[in-house]
């Protein structure tokens, strides 16, 4: 049954409604990157955060855009970094979402070609989907180079050796109708320690977009998929028992909006309250869909709420 919160809406909340929240909610999702960690540091508080859910019997799974590694790295992460109650049912990543999707809905009969780095095509071949092996000799040129008969489908995730070979040979398989057009994520950019910033895949999808005259299906945040996944593997999920924690208002806040979830936006990542309001203050409706439901500065606002909890249990 879903409860009405006189708080809801763009705004910070502690205190008495975390809380509130705490006790309503029975299902938590978690962002990754810019809500529980900063590359190898984690954020302050974060993972007591996730351990005390856990301990209180909540349910709670992480779902991240991030295609660079499969689920076992990720869990060596959060156990490195302090997330000791986490396993890896508790994982869902773009890449373990796109292996889901080419088995189970496209039942893929062909090899995958990838875009994309090592850890994409390892959670590919954890699931049985074969890829093609590149083996270009120096100086290929797509004049040249040899291209596979039996590829089914492209898939694009992030990329940090992609070439104008590779970009060349995507649009030449996506010439066939019948094979598929997927991505990972749509994420334009990811920000950097430095200030500087990282191109993500949606800027690698934009290209084979326009190379090949095809819109692609993403498999990740915003789209649904990412919550059947979550869906099939924990039965009778309610989305009016969860709650989206994210940091991105155009993926997590989206995504949250899109399944029918409450969302949370903390502010130790990408977005931050003036463009949430922005977007709460604009005309244009499809923009409602990306103001979150709450904000809090961290997720470490949820420790004292903690600590009355157990204070009234004891």
């Amino acid at each position: 049954m879903a409860v009405a919160f006189g708080f809801k809406g763009c705004r910070k909340i502690g205190g008495a409604q975390i809380r509130a929240l705490l006790e309503a909610k029975e299902f938590f999702l978690f962002d990754c990157d810019g809500v529980l960690w900063h590359g190898e540091k984690a954020v302050a508080g974060a993972a007591q955060v996730v351990n005390s859910l856990m301990k209180q019997g909540k349910n709670v799974v992480f779902v991240t855009n991030n295609s660079t590694r499969p689920r076992e790295k990720y869990l060596h992460k959060f156990y490195r970094l302090g997330f000791t109650a986490v396993a890896l049912e508790h994982i869902f990543s773009s890449s373990y979402c796109s292996a889901l999707y080419l088995r189970d809905v496209a039942k893929l009969r062909g090899q995958v070609f990838v875009v994309g780095c090592d850890g994409l095509r390892d959670e590919l071949r954890e699931a049985g989907i074969p890829c093609v092996e590149e083996a270009d000799e120096p100086g290929a040129t797509i004049y040249d180079c040899a291209l596979a008969a039996d590829v089914k489908a492209v898939l694009v995730g992030h990329d940090d050796r992609l070439t104008f070979l590779k970009l060349a040979k995507a649009s030449c398989y996506l010439k066939d109708p019948e094979c598929l057009f997927l991505a990972t994520d749509n994420d334009p950019w990811h920000p950097l320690s430095s200030g500087r910033i990282l191109p993500g895949s949606g800027s690698l999808m934009a290209a084979l977009e326009v190379a090949s005259g095809r819109k692609a299906t993403v498999i990740g945040k915003p789209s649904r998929f990412m919550f059947e996944c979550i869906s099939s593997q924990f039965p009778g999920v309610d989305p009016t028992q969860c709650l989206m924690v994210g940091d991105r208002l155009e993926t997590d806040m989206l995504f949250g909006s899109n399944c029918g979830l409450d969302t949370m936006l903390t502010l130790t990542g990408v977005s931050q309250m003036e463009e949430a309001n922005q977007y709460g203050n604009s005309e244009v409706s499809a923009h409602q869909s990306l103001v979150p439901d709450y904000v809090v500065d961290t997720i470490a606002d949820f420790l004292p709420a903690f600590e009355e909890l157990e204070e009234q249990s004891n």
